[in-house]
């Protein structure tokens, strides 16, 4: 830009001097015009064409030397406006210097405000680290009871799984956070059913439930250590290829999912998976437990074509070892329909809920929540196909049953939360607060709390309404909803303050 505008300048500067001389040549010219046109003029009269001929080429002249001073006016113009761009692209040359440096000063306060973070969070780091030494040291002391007298006491520990099952892989996720709704496993449960083999020693139990206890409250510099140092130390004692190892890999993948780290979980339990494989044998129930749990990591990133042959074949070595008709095999049918859902295969989602259901409703009865929640799968599977009619009997059966456990038989004034919500579509009045909708509304929780399933299956049935344009009917059970959530939260806040 700066040479365009100096050669602009140079060329100016050129033409100016050319036309400065021509404006001197033009004007002699036409001075000796004049001085011819003087003499003429006295010695002959006006009518001579001389005359009128000079006069002409004065005029001409004239108007030359008026152009010529246009063009000088004009050239300065342009030596002045070239002289005031180059002052601008001066200044814009400084400006420019300017930023730059300011840049490289934002650049270098930015390292510098990493840095300080970085030291902010190695002495947080340290500091919680400390804190913790010591329960942590207090905690490995207190379960060293449980390495006491451990073979005499296994009837104990089998009859306590049993009582209340280890989830060492990933727990109950809400279907509202999780739409995949997987459920994992239970290995403590798993392996207490064998009649021989491995068992979740008790102070794995302890440990287990410490680390979710920490990772519920996002503590996870401290979780991951304690992981960390209690599997190095069973390393040490027992080799890495010993079944408590693998159950501490599990908890640890635990952790980590928990973090959204499901690469390094994955990773952790195909080592669980190789290490229960290689001593346990191919069919023990802690093999199945954790392709459960892996395929449940999968379809958590979206790679169901991977999870569905290890879902397979958890299910088959639950049929195998618990017989055709458990509830922890209708548990695995539901996550092996989830994952075929996900890629819809419909025809196998269907039949796995199905039978899923049979066995839910044999073995532990209708009144179960395993039994609402399937129904809802199912009913769901009905809507993703456009199956209405078949979804929505599905989230009413749901919703109908529900009522009943809670505000008793179903009459004229205690009718249940659909019926409502239909009667308010028909007089299509949405604010309609009649008193019987308000104690079914106000008391409806109760029915969440008991089967977190049923809040799922309003919003469902609501979203179904809205698919047939009952938007008042829509709007009742999403508000019942939102309303029993919320109650049920509180709930929980107080029951934490107490």
């Amino acid at each position: 830009m700066a040479v365009m505008t100096q050669d602009i300048v140079t060329n100016t500067k050129t033409v100016i001097q050319g036309l400065e001389a021509l404006r001197h040549e033009n004007r002699s010219i036409h001075s000796g015009l004049i001085s011819s046109l003087e003499a003429i003029s006295r010695d002959s009269s006006q009518n001579d064409p001389n005359v009128r001929l000079i006069e002409e080429k004065a005029t001409i002249v004239q108007k030359s030397i008026e152009n010529i001073e246009l063009g000088l006016t004009e050239a300065e113009v342009m030596i002045a406006l070239a002289g005031h761009l180059q002052t601008v692209e001066a200044e814009k040359q400084k400006l420019r210097t300017q930023v730059k440096r300011l840049c490289q000063e934002n650049a270098w306060l930015r390292d510098e405000l990493a840095n300080t973070i970085q030291k902010l969070q190695v002495s947080e780091q340290k500091v919680a680290q400390l804190e913790e030494e010591k329960k942590h040291l207090e905690f490995m002391n207190s379960i060293k009871k449980y390495d006491v007298g451990e073979t005499s006491e296994s009837m104990d520990r089998s009859k306590n799984e049993n009582e209340n099952p280890l989830d060492l892989g990933f727990p109950d996720d809400d279907e509202e956070q999780h739409p995949e709704g997987l459920t994992p496993t239970p290995p403590g449960q798993m392996a207490a059913v064998a009649n021989a083999g491995y068992e979740i020693p008790a102070r794995l139990k302890t440990l287990h439930n410490l680390v979710i206890q920490y990772a519920s409250q996002g503590r996870y510099e401290v979780a991951v250590p304690l992981c960390k140092q209690a599997l190095e130390d069973l390393e040490k004692t027992s080799g890495h290829d010993h079944p408590d190892v693998a159950t501490m890999l599990n908890i640890l993948a635990l952790v980590y999912r928990d973090q959204y780290k499901y690469r390094e979980a994955a990773n952790l339990l195909n080592d669980a998976l190789s290490i229960r494989e290689k001593t346990l044998g191919d069919h023990h129930p802690a093999v199945a437990a954790t392709l459960n749990n892996l395929a449940v990591l999968y379809g958590k990133r979206g790679r169901y074509k991977e999870a569905e042959p290890l879902c397979i074949r958890a299910l088959e070595i639950r049929e195998r070892v618990l017989g055709k008709d458990h509830p922890d095999v209708a548990k695995q049918l539901n996550n092996l329909a989830l994952l075929c859902q996900n890629q819809m295969k419909f025809n196998e989602v269907e039949a796995y809920y199905l039978r899923a259901l049979d066995i839910y409703e044999k073995a532990l009865g209708p009144d179960d929540p395993n039994v609402s929640k399937t129904k809802n799968n199912l009913a769901s599977a009905y809507l993703k196909q456009g199956r209405f009619a078949e979804a929505e009997k599905l989230y009413k059966e749901v919703l109908t049953r529900a009522h009943e456990q809670e505000f008793g038989p179903i009459d004229n004034n205690n009718k249940p939360i659909w019926e409502i919500a239909e009667e308010r579509e028909e007089t299509k009045n949405e604010n309609k607060d009649s008193s019987l909708f308000s104690d079914t509304c106000r008391n409806w929780y109760k029915a969440v709390e008991k089967c977190p399933t049923v809040a799922s299956t309003l919003k469902n049935l609501g979203a179904l309404y809205r698919k047939q344009g009952k938007l008042v009917a829509a709007v009742t059970l999403e508000d019942s909803a939102l309303r029993a959530r919320k109650e049920v939260g509180q709930l929980n806040i107080r029951s934490e303050l107490i």
